[in-house]
């Protein structure tokens, strides 16, 4: 269950850094960003989340505001992860979470 939960959140990590390097490469490298072969592999990364955002909103939500949502749902994903791993490591033990 521990391997279960520590994936999860370990999924989460990776795509919440991946959508925040491409926002901050998006800000840094202006309107030449899709050309910048780094935010490309960032937005490789993300793009299976936002997919998925794009699923759970509603159609009136604007394209570009779906990363956001994708980021906010891992946000949520991340936090309950977060306490899960906590629940359980108390539940079994804190030295066999190590």
């Amino acid at each position: 269950m521990l391997l279960l939960i520590s994936s999860v959140k370990l999924i989460a990590e990776i795509a919440l850094l991946a959508l925040f390097g491409q926002w901050v490469l998006g800000l840094l490298a202006g309107q030449k960003k899709d050309q910048n072969i780094f935010y490309q592999v960032l937005q490789q990364v993300g793009k299976p989340f936002v997919l998925v955002a794009r699923l759970v909103t509603p159609k009136f939500v604007l394209e570009r505001h779906v990363p956001l949502v994708a980021f906010l749902i891992l946000v949520f994903v991340w936090v309950g992860a977060t306490a899960a791993k906590i629940s359980h490591c108390l539940r079994i033990g804190v030295a066999l979470c190590q």
